[in-house]
């Protein structure tokens, strides 16, 4: 679980720079990189949120 902690943390901050440079300076490739980085944030929350339901149970 701490695993999936640190990897949601490094594709959210992954994302955010991405988002970041889109809306600041137009960049599109920026743009693209940062909706890839959401799909990979939704499938690490999916994950997660089974894991979490898992524990849960215990």
């Amino acid at each position: 679980m701490k695993e999936l902690l640190e990897q949601l943390n490094a594709e959210f901050e992954t994302f955010n720079s991405d988002a970041q440079l889109q809306m600041e300076k137009e960049n599109k490739a920026a743009g693209t990189r940062a909706r890839k980085s959401s799909l990979a944030l939704e499938k690490l929350l999916k994950e997660f949120r089974k894991l979490s339901l898992e524990e849960s149970k215990k």
